[in-house]
């Protein structure tokens, strides 16, 4: 089991904070509903480095308070569910996939596009399911789809340098 510091605990707590900025900051409306963000960058790039327990908290607070502060407040549960989700399963199929193939690059793409279509499945089935939208929802799979295409680029480009060479895994 890992062991959780003080070092990781501030590295999350700072990657959640740049999170909620990231997704606030560049806000790219889309014509159904929500909107496109870089949030999705740091949620992977936060699952990638912290691992999936703080990578998780990190991805779905983070997420989550940018959409309280932005009037999305109906999105946060579900937003705090999916970007967790997202994290746990992103660093999972990279850990399976650098072991198996002792691959980074690989590794970091793959585990990015699933948790993307985590992303763009678990909106659909919210605003499909819990808000009422039924088959209206499926309107917001493109705008997902760009919003995820996003994260997994940026997020793997900002990851490869960290992944390597991990700064923040040293223990103190």
């Amino acid at each position: 089991m890992a062991v959780i510091n003080t070092k990781k605990l501030v590295i999350c707590a700072m990657l959640t904070a740049l999170t909620a900025l990231a997704t606030i900051v560049i806000q790219i409306p889309s014509p159904m509903s929500g909107y496109v963000n870089l949030g999705d960058a740091v949620v992977l790039f936060s699952a990638f480095i912290l691992g999936p327990l703080l990578g998780a908290i990190s991805a779905g607070l983070g997420s989550a308070l940018a959409d309280i502060l932005t009037g999305y407040v109906i999105y946060a549960p579900a937003t705090l569910i999916i970007k967790a989700t997202m994290a746990v399963v992103a660093y999972l199929i990279f850990i399976v996939i650098k072991k198996a193939f002792n691959k980074n690059l690989p590794a970091l793409i793959l585990g990015g596009i699933v948790a993307e279509l985590i992303m763009v499945a678990g909106y659909f089935l919210y605003a499909c399911l819990i808000m009422g939208e039924g088959i209206a929802a499926a309107a917001s799979i493109p705008g997902n789809l760009v919003q995820g295409l996003i994260g997994v680029i940026i997020g793997t480009a900002i990851s490869v340098f960290f992944v390597h060479k991990n700064p923040f895994d040293k223990s103190e």
